[in-house]
């Protein structure tokens, strides 16, 4: 009997997706559960997983096929499943026979007391470098599928080299990776060098490799599903939209002094740092409530205003942007804001940002500063009518009360779809961000 296995449903804003990497063969042996293949759609990468044992009999979609939900990928034949499960099981058995040798033999070493405590501290010296190797791990941008094996086949993700997109280490690579090391182990290593023969000479630097004259190679890469479904949505919004951009400039002097105030004991209170993303977080909603026609979206010839605050932060990751949201905004805290963004940011380089992190939003924020723009115009996030760009904080002379004095001064702009935001509403709420922002005080107010 042969099972199917389909493109599953994500959400319900993702209709289609592309195979990106089969990680089993036809004719492999397959439990249920393991990862089959993997799935890039506009928004998250995903494995599908055998709904049940067997073999892997058919594969319908190669990788880079472009697939829709619910399209079969391919069939798993139950009957030769089973009969190498329980080949699997009887290895088990034996193995688990084996250990029980294992066991009476550690009892008649029981009084090798000093041996045995050498092997603990050796043991203690694996385990405190495997932790090393893990928070080095934690840095580097793996799926959750990745992450397990590296776990189960004590390989230091930091050391795999991905080959998904934009350099995640998927499975298959810490599977070969773990190859390449258990052979290592078989392989003689060289001496190292002695006194009589010195250190060993580093190879002078490589002088820079020009191209030949007359050679004019290039490089042709498919979009990534998520790179071309933001190309399409880009041009989209600029044809559907009537979009204006208005700007400002605000003195972050205010924010800067109550920062280092209280930046401390905001830290050993809360278990992080105290950022600007939360100032301008609750300015903007501050700014909503005076201006609820922004936190608006148009469906058809109606306007559906938005009674709450679900703020998406436009997070640049590797693969390209993302907006996570925060959901209902203004009932958290600043320390929940500061928390909630910096594990979207994280969990965007790692690729395990879920749908639900992702969907909806009434508004949306994004910094240019921080990649040292000075000044831009974003672009609208349909189907919102409003995005805040932050920029880069630069010290500039600045006027004020007859005197030219030196400030820390940010320029702010505020792209709104005009066909429901007037001009005079879309100034007043990037002077009422200005307000809230210069004088954080007021925040408490609102």
């Amino acid at each position: 009997m042969s099972v199917n296995i389909v493109v599953p449903e994500v959400g319900e804003s993702i209709v289609d997706a592309r195979v990106a990497k089969w990680l089993k063969k036809e004719g492999d042996p397959v439990t249920a559960g393991d990862p089959l293949v993997e799935l890039e759609t506009d928004k998250i990468d995903l494995e599908v997983a055998a709904p049940r044992a067997g073999v892997l009999a058919r594969i319908d979609h190669k990788d880079g096929a472009d697939v829709k939900v619910g399209d079969v990928l391919g069939a798993i034949e139950e009957g030769a499943g089973a009969a190498a499960q329980g080949a699997r099981m009887n290895t088990e058995g034996a193995r688990a026979h084996a250990e029980g040798a294992g066991a009476a033999a550690q009892g008649a070493r029981a009084n090798a007391e000093g041996a045995r405590a050498h092997a603990e501290g050796a043991g203690a010296a694996a385990q405190s470098a495997r932790a090393n190797a893990e928070g080095a791990g934690a840095k580097t941008r793996a799926t959750p599928a990745a992450r397990k094996a590296a776990e189960q086949n004590a390989v230091n993700l930091a050391q795999v080299k991905g080959s998904g997109d934009a350099g995640r280490v998927m499975r298959r690579d810490v599977e070969e990776a773990g190859r390449d090391g258990r052979a290592d182990k078989g392989r003689p290593h060289p001496p190292p060098p002695t006194s009589e023969t010195g250190p060993r000479q580093q190879p002078a630097a490589s002088p820079v490799q020009r191209r030949p004259p007359g050679e004019r190679t290039e490089e042709r890469l498919r979009m990534s599903k998520r790179r071309a479904t933001i190309a399409k949505r880009l041009v989209e919004v600029q044809s559907t939209a009537a979009m204006l951009t208005t700007f400002n400039e605000v003195d972050m002097s205010a924010v800067q002094t109550l920062r280092a105030r209280h930046k401390e004991a905001f830290k050993e209170r809360h278990g992080i740092g105290l950022g600007m993303t939360s100032f301008f977080v609750k300015a903007v909603i501050g700014a909503l409530r005076s201006f609820p026609r922004i936190n608006a979206e148009i469906q058809g010839d109606e306007m559906v205003l938005k009674q709450y605050y679900d703020i998406g932060i436009a997070v640049g990751a590797s693969e390209g942007l993302v907006v996570p949201v925060l959901r209902d905004a203004d009932q958290m805290s600043f320390a929940e804001i500061e928390a909630q963004v910096r594990d979207y940011a994280k969990r965007s380089e790692e690729g395990t940002l879920s749908l639900a992190d992702l969907k909806g939003g009434t508004f949306t924020i994004t910094n240019g500063g921080v990649f040292g723009s000075l000044l831009s115009t974003p672009i609208l996030n349909p189907p919102q009518v409003g995005i805040l760009g932050l920029h880069a904080i630069k010290e500039r002379p600045v006027a004020m009360n007859g005197q030219v004095l030196v400030r820390p001064m940010m320029y702010t702009a505020l792209t709104y779809d005009h066909r429901i935001v007037d001009g005079s509403e879309a100034v007043r709420f990037l002077v009422r961000v200005k307000e809230l922002i210069e004088d954080p005080g007021a925040l408490l107010i609102e």
